[in-house]
């Protein structure tokens, strides 16, 4: 007991809670797992479970000009998480609005994926199999199948890299960030034009298409996996690559396929929207003969994947 006295002090004070939430369940502290335009995550700790979680913050005075937009999106992404239960997405577990010297700021926990995004894991991991990728993307894809069978319909609409996020102790793979998502009824047809420009679909800037515009930007994310460039790079502006994109131009990064079995599977998922294969169809395909997400043979050795 003395030494519980002594101990437990002081490992609490140096990495101190910066935040609660308000049933004292999940801490905040000062690290900051990533930001973008609207949010920052920080990383937390739940308290009852002694898992790390991911703290994600919004303060609502940065958008002081369109707050019920940015709140819209807010509460539609924690309505989805809250309502999705599958293991390729982040999954959700508490949500609040705080307010502080006539401020509110919305946060809610969500699961913390250990190696941060896709994107950042790729950079880092530069001598990856083409047997693991293929791991990864048929995660991708199952989660996009879960959400494309989803009753009702729901539309990412901005896959990407950065949105899809690793534990890479597990190779495990989920799809995160639904803010930007669409719930669309028996039609599957959606027409607001939201999303990352390079991984758009030509039909998502035309304001009308079905959940088959996630398959495109699926099958640029594996380009960027394989060859470490995020798509039309080469391009300054987004109207370039609006322009590209809906002229049917490719990226430059195709260029650097060589393996005729990848850059085949790139061409299925980007093929116009009647030829476009579902997330379904796509799992059946020969490119995941003999993959198993559960296989722990992680030496196999691969073909080259360029």
């Amino acid at each position: 007991m003395e030494l519980d006295k002594l101990v437990i002090p002081q490992i609490r004070d140096s990495e101190p809670f910066v935040e609660s939430d308000p049933t004292g369940r999940y801490g905040r502290y000062k690290d900051i797992l990533g930001s973008g335009a609207m949010k920052k995550v920080y990383l937390g700790f739940d308290t009852v479970t002694g898992l790390e979680v991911a703290w994600n913050q919004i303060e609502l005075e940065h958008f002081s000009d369109n707050k019920e937009e940015i709140m819209d999106r807010l509460l539609s992404e924690v309505r989805l998480l809250k309502n999705l239960k599958n293991e390729y997405l982040i999954h959700l577990y508490n949500q609040w609005t705080e307010k502080k010297d006539n401020n509110y700021t919305f946060n809610f926990i969500t699961e913390h994926c250990t190696s941060g995004n896709l994107r950042q894991y790729r950079q880092k991991h530069r001598r990856v199999s083409l047997m693991a990728m293929k791991r990864w993307c048929k995660q991708i894809l199952k989660g996009l199948e879960y959400l494309h069978t989803h009753e009702p319909c729901i539309i990412h609409r901005d896959l990407n890299c950065s949105n899809v996020f690793i534990n890479g102790n597990k190779g495990q793979v989920k799809i995160g960030d639904l803010g930007t998502a669409a719930i669309v009824g028996k039609n599957h047809v959606a027409h607001s034009m939201l999303g990352t420009p390079e991984f758009m679909a030509p039909e998502l800037y035309e304001e009308d298409y079905t959940e088959i515009v996630d398959i495109y930007s699926f099958g640029l994310c594996v380009l960027e996996l394989v060859t470490l460039e995020i798509p039309y790079s080469e391009c300054d502006t987004v109207v370039q690559i609006y322009k590209k994109v809906t002229s049917g131009v490719r990226p430059q990064a195709m260029n650097k396929v060589k393996n005729p079995q990848v850059k085949a599977f790139i061409e299925k998922c980007l093929g116009q929207p009647r030829n476009r294969p579902s997330a379904s169809d796509l799992l059946k395909d020969p490119f995941f003969y003999g993959i198993n997400n559960d296989d722990e043979n992680n030496n196999k050795r691969s073909s080259s994947i360029l």
